[in-house]
């Protein structure tokens, strides 16, 4: 039996549930820099938990094609996690609410980065297209950070 997902659009409302769409949009903002720059400031909580701190890591993953075949999600439990793309390429998120949950694909526009909070469940780093880079901020401390689950039969992501 094939299990199929269709992408949606990455919007703020569809995924909040998950976490915060990070993207220099909306007119709440200030200009700074003399004028020449938009400040769109405080776009995401995040959270390190009490034994950890903020990192800052890059992360080269290689491009997926659409479609997409998947089987495994994860979460980290001890903090939150901002995936900030190098350049402007749309990627794939996937999230779910729970490993027995049907999981949710949305596509990024090519100028947004996301956050997940701590210990939603989610795939892995999906870009489509080379390089493939990104800033992540996430929680570095002395615990473990990641529980993985892997789907009895994959799921397919199709192009929109």
């Amino acid at each position: 039996m094939t299990r199929i997902l269709t992408p949606a659009p990455l919007t703020a409302q569809a995924f909040a549930p998950y976490g915060e769409v990070l993207e220099a949009s909306g007119d709440d903002f200030r200009l700074i820099n003399e004028g020449w720059c938009q400040r769109h400031t405080d776009r995401a909580r995040l959270d390190f938990g009490p034994d950890g701190r903020a990192g800052i890591s890059l992360f080269q993953a290689r491009p997926r094609s659409l479609p997409y075949s998947f089987d495994l999600i994860e979460r980290h439990p001890e903090g939150s996690q901002a995936f900030l793309p190098m350049t402007q390429h749309p990627f794939l998120v996937i999230v779910s609410d729970g490993p027995e949950a049907v999981p949710r694909a949305f596509l990024t526009s090519g100028a947004q980065g996301i956050n997940l909070r701590r210990g939603t469940w989610h795939g892995v780093l999906t870009p489509l297209h080379a390089p493939g880079l990104f800033a992540v901020v996430d929680r570095i401390g002395p615990t473990p950070n990641v529980e993985e689950f892997r789907y009895g039969q994959p799921w397919t992501v199709l192009a929109p």
